[in-house]
């Protein structure tokens, strides 16, 4: 059974660090397509960041650029989004989620097949 299972949520102040981690069961990664989503109360869901199996490309939504980094260890099969300068705009459930895409790059805009049941970020003072 192939499924994703997100960690490291949590509250912090504006300004810090946080880690998540999106471990994989089922599936290597080197085949399929990791993103990250964040959904604020009331919004919808936003792509955040993806990385690629195929090759290791990333790719990050405007906003998140420069401050978030995607990252994936295959002997873990575990993909990480790391986060700086947090924001209270940065506050919401991300979820992660994986995509078979062992021969192309992944996109902020795919159809993402399997998701994690979410992980809780609060930014606040």
């Amino acid at each position: 059974q192939l499924m994703v299972v997100e960690s490291g949520g949590g509250l912090v102040q504006p300004g810090d660090s946080l880690t998540l981690s999106c471990a994989a069961f089922g599936f290597s990664l080197r085949h399929y397509a990791i993103g990250w989503f964040r959904q604020a109360p009331g919004e919808g869901r936003k792509a955040v960041s993806c990385i690629s199996g195929y090759d290791g490309s990333a790719y990050y939504a405007d906003s998140e650029k420069g401050r978030f980094t995607i990252a994936s260890d295959d002997a873990k099969n575990t993909v990480y989004l790391q986060m700086k300068t947090l924001k209270p705009e940065d506050s919401g459930v991300y979820y992660c989620a994986a995509v078979y895409a062992a021969f192309h790059r992944c996109s902020l805009s795919d159809n993402y097949d399997y998701w994690g049941q979410g992980t809780q970020v609060t930014v606040s003072s």
